[in-house]
């Protein structure tokens, strides 16, 4: 979000085209060079976290990040601006891993509504502060002249100093993860971090944390104890002897409810299968379904997050075009980087409110499934009224602005964190939850990356054709697309509800039981 600002005057200063109705399709293929690389490395990098766990590919994701912004700040020209972009999505395609940790996280279904809108939440304070330092910072020397002299490196570099900014937010990310990031790979979560270990140390000389050391260490000691075995391997069971003391001989035991114990802990055989899960036993239909609508998602909101910056700055024509209702006009707005900026900062800050207040709630009353299906459909109307906001009156437009971008945000808001449970739910394993992810985050990768080049250039053909709608209308196909994908799925069971199992039932385990008794009798 930070270089949405200022990506179409950065182009402009390639001087790349003389036409500047094209550089919309270049702006495209700078934000496309980020989810083209991602794309190619997602599925590796989930496939790698169920191996090494999260947090070492979460770190490894934020130094490549901040690697990514340093080339990309000191970019000369559009090649090095497009390697820029790719080292980041390289190096950094772990938003699959992010799903997987948040869902590992949860261990019951009323907390899923709250859980999956913490990205969303950390989103939108990215997106509030990244736009406005973004366009606040970008080209100085113009800005801020009697500061930052022309002839400094400031001038020679016009866009670096918001990514030496990005960059440095980056490596506090990086610390913060190595000292504070706690492990979620059932497995790997087990082992020593020295790093967290360093954390839990500085924080406990911090008496105002000191409470939140004491509750990590009791989680460390669980961890440890649950990775002791029970019984040494010299120890054996004691044989079955008698049955007097069995469950039927004993008053106290026979009225005595067994409360539900968590499967997971229980059913070894079945989580020894899990772990050897072929392709078509992890990516069954409803996940297919759940994928395929994550992707056409991130094709049409890309779009729109790419494109609607590009559609601010545009100027209008020199030469007015003949206007023939309802598809042929052509106008811009003509708004600079800083006001682009505040106003990508403030759908920031909106996104950040409702996602706090209101999605939750929503999520919780309506359902992930119903919601999700519900945005799928309406989603077509938004792209088709974006472009007749140039045709407001000029006192109106950024009334019009305003709307749209409330629109656009409550329904983003929603519609993620809806699939993102419904992927969860229908994961025929916890273990094959990174793989999914992986493979999710690489699809919507992939759409993301044609999402913006696509409508980079039907947004250039629009605006020499005449027709400057070309491209929304196209998004608005799209989601059409998605709207049927979408009304495919079904509700899932959920992988937290499967997580518990009453283990004695008094109508199931009779017979079970009268078949002890009678073994245990005849023996």
């Amino acid at each position: 979000m930070g270089i949405f600002p200022y990506i179409y005057f950065m182009i402009e200063d390639f001087n790349i085209t003389e036409d500047k109705s094209r550089i919309s399709f270049y702006a495209g293929m700078v934000t496309s060079a980020f989810t083209f690389a991602e794309f190619s490395t997602g599925l590796l990098w989930g496939r790698l976290s169920d191996k090494v766990g999260r947090k070492p590919v979460l770190l490894t994701g934020l130094i490549g990040t901040a690697l990514s912004v340093l080339i990309f700040g000191f970019a000369p020209n559009l090649t090095v601006a497009l390697i820029a972009r790719a080292v980041g999505g390289l190096l950094n395609g772990n938003m699959g891993v992010l799903q997987t940790t948040v869902a590992e996280l949860i261990t019951a279904k009323e907390h899923q509504p709250r859980a999956y809108t913490i990205m969303p939440v950390v989103w939108c304070l990215g997106s509030i502060v990244g736009p406005m330092i973004g366009g606040a910072l970008a080209r100085p020397c113009i800005s801020y002249p009697s500061l930052f002299p022309a002839g400094s490196i400031w001038d020679k570099y016009p866009y670096l100093l918001p990514n030496l900014f990005s960059a440095f937010i980056v490596l506090i990310g990086v610390i913060n993860g190595i000292l504070f990031l706690e492990e979620t790979h059932c497995e790997k979560k087990l082992k020593r971090d020295r790093g967290l270990e360093l954390g839990n140390w500085i924080l406990s000389g911090l008496p105002i944390f000191r409470k939140c050391t004491e509750s990590r260490d009791e989680k460390s000691k669980l961890a440890e104890m649950e990775a002791e075995p029970l019984l040494d391997h010299d120890e054996q069971l004691p044989g079955y002897q008698t049955n007097e003391n069995s469950p039927e001989n004993s008053p106290r035991l026979r009225s005595a409810s067994v409360p539900s114990v968590a499967w997971d802990a229980l059913d070894l055989e079945n989580g020894q299968e899990d772990l050897n899960l072929g392709i078509s036993g992890i990516f069954t239909r409803p996940v297919v379904l759940n994928i395929v609508s994550f992707g056409i998602l991130a094709f049409h909101t890309m779009t729109f997050d790419q494109l609607f910056p590009v559609f601010l700055s545009t100027s209008p024509p020199d030469h007015k075009m003949p206007v023939s209702l309802p598809f042929k006009f052509v106008d811009g707005f003509g708004l600079d980087s800083k006001t682009v900026g505040i106003i990508l900062s403030i759908q920031g800050a909106y996104q950040l409110l409702i996602n706090m207040f209101l999605i939750p709630p929503v999520l919780k009353r309506f359902g992930a499934r119903r919601l999700f299906q519900f945005l799928a459909i309406a989603y077509f109307s938004l792209y088709l009224v974006t472009p007749y906001l140039v045709l407001l009156p000029e006192k109106y437009r950024m009334v019009g602005v305003g709307v749209v971008l409330v629109w656009k945000c409550t329904f983003a808001s929603m519609a993620y964190p809806s699939n993102a449970i419904l992927t969860a739910d229908s994961a025929p394993s916890h273990l094959a939850l990174g793989t999914i992810n992986g493979v999710a985050a690489s699809t919507a990768s992939l759409c993301r990356a044609f999402g913006p080049t696509l409508s980079g250039l039907l947004y250039a053909v629009g605006l020499q054709t005449g027709y400057s709608g070309l491209a929304w209308w196209c998004s608005a196909f799209v989601a059409i697309g998605g709207a049927f994908v979408g009304l495919q799925i079904r509700e899932p069971a959920s992988r937290t509800e499967k997580k518990s199992a009453p283990i004695n039932d008094s109508d199931d385990s009779q017979p079970e039981t009268n078949q002890v008794h009678s073994r245990a009798t005849s023996s």
